[in-house]
């Protein structure tokens, strides 16, 4: 017997954190027969400030590190974290710093598709593993294309102020509730989770949720 449990993830897409935190709960729920899993995915801004059109890695680097070699080891240790999760960090390949509004109004739409797993994992791979840039709107068409999406639909969406008002609601939402760092995971509305937590944590968390629901 298999019981339905909803998961919020609570993430943004230029955080490497939670592409690593998105693979475990992958990992996780692949050996959960006893579950049928609605993940929703909810907006969060690591940094608002960023304007729309993105701005270069370097310089946003070295204003929030004080310069490359500041953050150096910590892409170090996520590329090992990465690989153990078949993640292939490509960090030095990523030019462009994004804002993160559209992406998150596109994960939205998918969202209302079911299509918003297979839309995440794509935008974590492109812009970590391939360098995207997730300011270009039509880079991010052809992300929603492979995706299942209608890429002319998703240009003309972008193009429009479409739920853009909604997404930032939904984000600022998220860090006056408290949610201070991402990725954040809330299972069956009880059950929280801060940061990309082991697969056995995340395991016991649904457990956890489980027990609670019944």
């Amino acid at each position: 017997m298999t019981a339905a449990l909803t998961i919020d993830v609570v993430s943004d897409v230029v955080c490497p954190w939670c592409y690593v935190g998105k693979r475990r709960l992958d990992a996780a729920l692949a050996h959960r027969k006893d579950i049928v899993a609605e993940i929703r995915w909810r907006p969060f801004f690591l940094d608002p400030t960023v304007p729309r059109a993105g701005k270069p890695r370097i310089d946003y680097i070295t204003g929030k590190f004080g310069g490359v070699d500041k953050i150096t080891p910590a892409h170090q240790r996520l590329a090992a974290l990465g690989m153990d999760v078949g993640i292939n960090f490509h960090f030095a390949d990523i030019e462009v710093q994004p804002n993160t509004l559209d992406a998150h109004r596109l994960i939205g739409w998918a969202s209302a598709e079911g299509k918003a797993d297979a839309l995440v994992e794509n935008i974590f791979a492109d812009f970590f593993v391939n360098g995207v840039n997730l300011a270009d709107r039509a880079m991010l068409a052809a992300t929603a294309a492979r995706a299942g999406m209608d890429a002319a639909q998703v240009d003309a969406d972008l193009a429009s102020n479409k739920d853009e008002e909604q997404v930032a609601r939904q984000a600022q939402a998220a860090s006056a509730s408290g949610i201070g760092g991402v990725p954040f995971f809330v299972f069956g509305g009880k059950v929280a989770v801060s940061g990309a937590q082991e697969v056995e944590v995340l395991n016991a968390a649904i457990d956890q949720a489980l027990a609670a629901a019944a």
